[in-house]
């Protein structure tokens, strides 16, 4: 690489040339935005761009400071910083978005993105918070199946980021996070550099990413964000993470041809062995009543036909346990609603990315002093195939209690699917087809059964007021059922009511909850989900939590900006009801009565005006609806604003659950 002879990397100089530099611009008005130019690769030391007009008064003054300089300033400029490098291997990578809270440990990096690579692939997502900035790339990745990148600012930055990124890890969502560090003491040019500085920023995260990295050269850097990619996307996804140094941002590319950015591979999904594989099939086709149960075992459309496939040939039941979007909820071999059931009849249970294999199989009992039972009968076969044994942390505790099973695959559910569907399609039989077709009509009878009750069930306190979560539930499906729509939130808070009634067929219908269970992942997650889906056109629905927004209400600000369509449907209940449950539970416990239970777990006394927040974070807000009648035209008014390509609130006061 030629080296420029404008260039210096004398910092102190450039730091009393700063000082010169902010003096000038005071005194001179902002000049107009100009077109930001193509980007052309770091290595070929293109002449740079013209710069923005100026007044003959300040062109006439730079004149004469240019005749005669003063000695004591060495004015510098570094025309290709190490960061249009790093912009040219997250280039070459393939990110559409980076999501971040700005931070002057990545400044050089922040304008490299938007004027070296013109603010596209990756284009800049402002964030307002580092943990919404990790809740959309969440969310994404589990709409788009890639993922977004992260930048996050130094120490402060990074335990912020911290709840998100142990989300995404519990949930097995891969992102690359990158972490700003001015990791050299003698360029950390105030008090807040060296307190936003460590000298092993990632150590924090360490636990839960499965992967970091401080790379010391630019070469190094690149490889490391194509190895920090490919390790992400290698089943069992998981966060990772790369520490980035300011001296290796803004400092000059170095005069080394053989500087470069190499290809990125990725591995292929591991499989599980033939032996194993023809050992399930021989068990699933004898079993007389065999269940599937999947929890994150859809990690792409073609998963989720694999899944309806493998249960259509077998006639099977099947539990969702909704981690992905495995199985259509009106399928007739569906038997989630009626799992202990189900459960409690197999003879082969085979299970599928389980986080919690040992929950399935045992029941749970007290509440102090918790015990558990067997719900299976005895001789069941368990059968498991899991790409979480092939990578396990110690310290957090994510992957639950130990269960033995007859049969335990290493393996990536998905990908091993194929093989085990054309094994067990070469044992069946003609006698064996016709006992499937019974079992299968008799779940799909079962299967009808159970809606039937959960539509009956959701018909109580129809007209009440406070709003049933069931109502809001119905009243949603029917403004979108027509619509090629995304629900992208959890709905376990509003007692699962969606799933239970909603027609979810498509991969991009549901995508699973937080992982970890971690309060502020619902509105980031929601806006990053409706971000992937916005170039497909879909309509993007999520039922917000009220105690989740307020842990991070700036994202309102970034859908608005950004002009992310999506229609957030409040489950305004003026709680954290899951604790207000909790308390009353030890209230009862120790005999003290559950009429207190209210203090420290409801959010009344102002009570929040959802939609005003959103009107003033830019966006359509609703006044807070009450009377189920008002519902449908503020949803219907609400979605049209969504089609039109706005985000928008609609604030439904609700009954708890």
């Amino acid at each position: 690489m030629a080296k420029s002879k404008k260039t210096s990397v004398n910092r102190r100089n450039f730091l009393k040339s700063a000082t010169v530099g902010a003096a000038a611009l005071a005194a001179t008005p902002v000049a107009a935005a100009t077109a930001v130019p193509t980007p052309q690769p770091s290595r070929a030391r293109n002449a740079a761009a013209p710069l923005p007009p100026i007044s003959r008064r300040v062109e006439a003054e730079a004149a004469a400071a240019a005749a005669n300089p003063d000695p004591n300033i060495e004015p510098i400029t570094v025309d290709h910083p190490g960061s249009d490098f790093m912009v040219d291997a997250f280039k070459a990578v393939g990110f559409e978005y980076l999501c971040s809270n700005p931070g002057n440990s990545f400044r050089s990096l922040h304008e490299s993105f938007i004027n070296y690579g013109a603010n596209k692939n990756p284009e800049f997502i402002t964030c307002c918070h580092e943990e919404s900035a990790v809740g959309m790339a969440h969310g994404y990745f589990k709409i788009e199946g890639k993922p977004l990148l992260v930048c996050v600012h130094g120490t402060v930055g990074v335990q912020h980021a911290s709840m998100a990124i142990y989300d995404a890890f519990c949930d097995r969502v891969p992102l690359v996070v990158v972490l700003g560090n001015f990791g050299d003491a003698q360029t950390r040019a105030s008090f807040v550099n060296w307190t936003h500085s460590a000298q092993d920023p990632a150590e924090l995260i360490r636990d839960f990413v499965k992967w970091d990295d401080q790379p010391a050269t630019l070469q190094d850097f690149a490889e490391s964000v194509m190895r920090a990619y490919r390790v992400a996307m290698t089943p069992p996804y998981m966060p990772v993470a790369l520490v980035c140094n300011t001296d290796l941002q803004e400092f000059p590319i170095p005069d080394d041809p053989a500087l470069r950015v190499p290809a990125l591979t990725l591995d292929k999904p591991p499989q599980g062995d033939s032996s194993s594989v023809q050992e399930t099939a021989k068990w699933l086709v004898a079993a007389e009543n065999p269940v599937i149960v999947a929890d994150r075992a859809a990690r792409t459309p073609a998963g989720l036909a694999l899944m309806i496939e493998l249960a259509e040939t077998l006639q099977a039941a099947v539990i969702d346990r909704n981690g992905r979007m495995n199985f259509p909820t009106r399928h007739p071999l569906n038997q989630t609603e009626r799992g202990s059931s189900v459960i409690g009849d197999a003879d082969v249970i085979l299970g599928l990315e389980l986080t919690d294999f040992y929950g399935i199989v045992n029941a749970y009992y007290g509440d102090v002093y918790p015990r558990t039972r067997s719900v299976t009968k005895p001789g069941v076969k368990l059968i498991s195939i899991n790409s979480n044994d092939l990578y396990l942390k110690s310290n957090y505790q994510d992957f639950q209690r130990y269960q033995a099973e007859d049969l335990a695959i290493a393996a990536d559910a998905e990908a091993t699917l194929p093989s085990l569907i054309e094994a067990v399609k070469k044992l069946l039989t003609d006698d064996r087809k016709r006992m499937y077709q019974d079992r299968g009509a008799k779940l799909a009878a079962a299967h009808q059964r159970t809606l039937a009750e959960n539509r009956s069930l959701a018909a109580n306190g129809w007209d009440a007021n406070p709003i049933s979560t069931a109502r809001l539930s119905a009243e949603l499906w029917n403004q979108i059922r027509a619509e090629d729509w995304s629900f992208v939130s959890n709905c376990q808070f509003v007692s699962r009511w969606p799933l239970r009634l909603w027609d979810f067929k498509k991969y991009h219908h549901y995508i699973g909850g937080e992982g970890g269970y971690g309060v502020g992942y619902g509105a980031p997650a929601s806006v990053g989900a409706a971000l992937a889906n916005r170039k497909h056109g879909r309509l993007t629905v999520s039922i917000q939590n009220d105690g989740d927004l307020m842990f991070g209400p700036g994202v309102l600000w970034t859908a608005a900006h950004h002009r992310i369509p999506l229609l957030i449907v409040m489950h305004n209940n003026r709680a954290y009801h899951q604790e207000v449950m909790e308390v009353q539970r030890m209230a009862d416990v120790h005999e003290r009565g559950v009429t207190r239970a209210g203090i420290g777990t409801t959010l009344v006394n102002p009570p929040i005006d959802y939609g005003k927040l959103a009107q003033s974070m830019g966006m359509h807000g609703s006044a807070p609806i009450a009377d189920p009648n008002d519902l449908a035209p503020a949803l219907r008014e609400a979605i049209a604003i969504v089609k039109s390509g706005e985000p928008a609130l609609v604030n439904v006061v609700t009954q708890p659950r």
